[in-house]
């Protein structure tokens, strides 16, 4: 089967880690009969400093046009340490969640037999912990107007606005994978202070005659935040806003023992974009260094978006064997450790025979 891939490695160790998937995905291509045509356009820091734009149009065309989006990282200090930019990288991201109207972000969050010892939490607490977050992306606070800040810069508004509308959107796919799954879900609001939320809690409810076969329960959310460390394993499928579920996923992803290990995808109306969790580690660009396995899983995930379950299922096998025979990065090797391109390749060679 041929299809187009875009590939948009962003700033920090983006480019190093999307290379060693783009390496992977070569590998799975050929061995499967497969042809992936990869165009490269810039996003982030790296595409204001080509273009102005964050977000170019040739770029979001370019997203448009193709079958999947492999996504790196963005971010970049010179933007971090200046709150008075008018251009950021992460406006780009923002930019391309709406245009390609990506609604969802899904994350899986699962525990590897070979690496339970590096969870800050006790193995009993952890071992067989499989749950998926997904998020609202592209409302709340995050989008709502108005927002900004007084004339004297003494005080500052951020709005949160959700409709019916984009909570019934959101919550059906979240009972999709929960049919998928263990037949649980968990949503989580703030519905005992915030509007949104009881909006939210209400939508749901007059949701739930609706889908019977799945069992529902509610969850404020700082609770949920202590439940994903107290119980990890009593979560099937969660689902949340926008801000509380990129808080709730990046919490829950210390459980695996290294943010280098989820992947994740947006999806929405166009194009579904894959990239993995963690942020672009501005400090170890160029070095060799970075942890490329959740970039590699994220392509596993684009995989399974293109309908190759078997494909899919090979790089993440590939994925887990580099861990049991230690062929791993300096953020959880125990020994030698390998560097980013070394572990791409190693997982590539898996994938190819």
């Amino acid at each position: 089967m041929n299809f187009k891939i875009a590939v948009l490695p962003g700033d920090g160790i983006g480019p190093e880690i999307v290379e060693q998937a783009v390496k992977v995905l070569k590998a799975v291509a050929q061995k499967h009969g497969h042809a992936f045509a990869f165009t490269e356009a810039p996003v982030g820091a790296a595409a204001i400093d080509q273009t102005g734009n964050p977000y170019p149009d040739e770029t979001h065309a370019l997203c448009m046009e193709s079958d999947a989006v492999l996504f790196g990282a963005i971010g970049d200090p010179k933007y971090d340490n200046d709150p008075k930019a008018k251009v950021r990288p992460e406006q780009g991201l923002l930019a391309m969640r709406k245009k390609l109207g990506l609604y969802a972000n899904i994350r899986p969050v699962s525990t590897f037999p070979s690496l339970i010892h590096k969870s800050p939490l006790r193995k009993e607490l952890v071992e067989g912990a499989d749950f998926v977050v997904i998020r609202e992306l592209t409302g709340g606070i995050y989008f709502g107007e108005p927002r900004g800040r007084s004339e004297d810069g003494e005080k500052a508004y951020d709005t949160c606005i959700y409709t019916k509308d984009e909570v019934r959107r959101i919550v059906n796919l979240a009972f999709e994978y929960a049919r998928k799954r263990d037949h649980r879900l968990t949503v989580v609001d703030k519905a005992n202070v915030l509007a949104s939320s009881r909006l939210w809690r209400e939508t749901v409810q007059e949701m739930v005659p609706e889908n019977k076969d799945v069992e529902v329960d509610y969850m404020f959310v700082d609770n949920a935040a202590m439940q994903i460390i107290q119980w990890p394993k009593k979560f099937d499928v969660m689902v949340t806003e926008n801000m509380f579920g990129d808080i709730l996923s990046d919490e829950a992803s210390v459980i695996t023992g290294s943010l280098g290990l989820l992947p994740s995808a947006s999806v929405g109306i166009h194009t579904s974009v894959y990239e993995p969790i963690h942020g672009s580690y501005p400090q170890a660009a160029g070095k060799n260094i970075a942890n490329p396995l959740a970039t590699i899983l994220s392509a596993a995930m684009l995989l399974d978006g293109l309908s190759l379950a078997t494909e899919a299922r090979a790089v993440r096998d590939a994925v887990a064997l580099s861990m049991e025979e230690g062929v791993v990065t300096e953020d959880i090797a125990e020994g030698k450790a390998s560097s980013t391109s070394e572990a791409g390749e190693w997982i590539a060679s898996r994938c190819a025979v």
